[in-house]
């Protein structure tokens, strides 16, 4: 018997195991932490201070701190335990069992009835006939003779909408889908490939067909532009006494380069400036 007991004892210890642990919704959602007072301080712990300490010294965000693998404590106060967050809001339909005795059907407001337009064209003849032409005439003919349209002329004055194909489809079409195998297979480089080949072909052909003028004879425009004016150079003025004196220094290599030099200052002394004409910033 004793063993009997304790086998019975083993099988419903391992059903317990076996069993899933169910939790509350506490466990599962805790509350949110409520601020720290001055009895939950203990040694040793980040927010413990020396000298007075009050309780609202912990319900400032900027001077608590957060302790070592917890969150941080938020330093408003929550209401209590029984409290319920969100907005509550009271039945007035009287919840299933109403619905289920009685069943609210929908009455349907009466319509007023639709108006008809008025037919001022003939309000307006009408009003001819009768040898009626002021504005205020006509408005006094047309409170006394209210001449409405019927519905059925109504109907026919109406435009009546334009029949449409029964498989016809509303909307934007689709965007056609991206030709991948011309993009892979370099299909629009190869097009400009050959348009460009095209477009140098047509060049060559018109540069052939170009007509080739003749020989470009000059004008006396252009000879005028080409033409340099000749400078009379006059002998340079020395001291009796110094005129058959040679030079002490000659800074050409021969007489040749001597008298190149001389003759291209020469031919540039009409354009220059200065003094010497050897240029804007020459100076004797």
């Amino acid at each position: 018997m004793p063993e009997a007991r304790s086998s019975c004892q083993d099988l419903t210890r391992w059903k317990k195991k076996q069993q899933p642990v169910r939790r509350t919704v506490s466990q599962i959602c805790p509350p949110p932490r409520r601020p720290l007072t001055v009895a939950d301080i203990r040694p040793g712990m980040e927010n413990e201070r020396l000298g007075v300490v009050r309780d609202s010294m912990f319900q400032n965000p900027l001077i608590v701190k957060a302790e070592l693998g917890k969150p941080r404590e938020r330093s408003c106060s929550l209401p209590g335990i029984n409290f319920n967050y969100g907005l509550y809001i009271r039945g007035l339909d009287g919840g299933v069992p109403e619905a289920i005795g009685h069943w609210d059907v929908f009455k349907q407001q009466p319509t007023c009835p639709h108006e008809l337009t008025r037919d001022f064209i003939a309000m307006n003849r009408g009003a001819v006939k009768a040898g009626l032409v002021t504005a205020r005439e006509n408005f006094l003919y047309r409170q006394l003779n209210d001449i409405r349209i019927s519905d059925q002329d109504d109907r026919r004055l109406r435009k009546e909408l334009p029949s449409l194909p029964p498989n016809m489809t509303f909307g934007i079409r689709a965007r056609p889908s991206t030709p991948f195998f011309d993009l892979l297979q370099h299909r629009y480089q190869q097009l400009w490939v050959q348009e460009q080949k095209a477009t140098q072909k047509a060049i060559k052909l018109e540069k052939k067909h170009k007509v080739i003028l003749g020989k470009l004879y000059e004008t006396r425009s252009s000879q005028l532009r080409k033409y340099k004016p000749p400078v009379e150079l006059g002998a340079l003025w020395h001291m009796p006494h110094f005129q058959k004196v040679g030079p002490h220094l000659d800074t050409f290599p021969t007489e040749a380069d001597r008298q190149r030099a001389f003759k291209a200052h020469r031919e540039e002394h009409a354009v220059r400036q200065g003094t010497l004409r050897m240029g804007n910033y020459s100076h004797p």
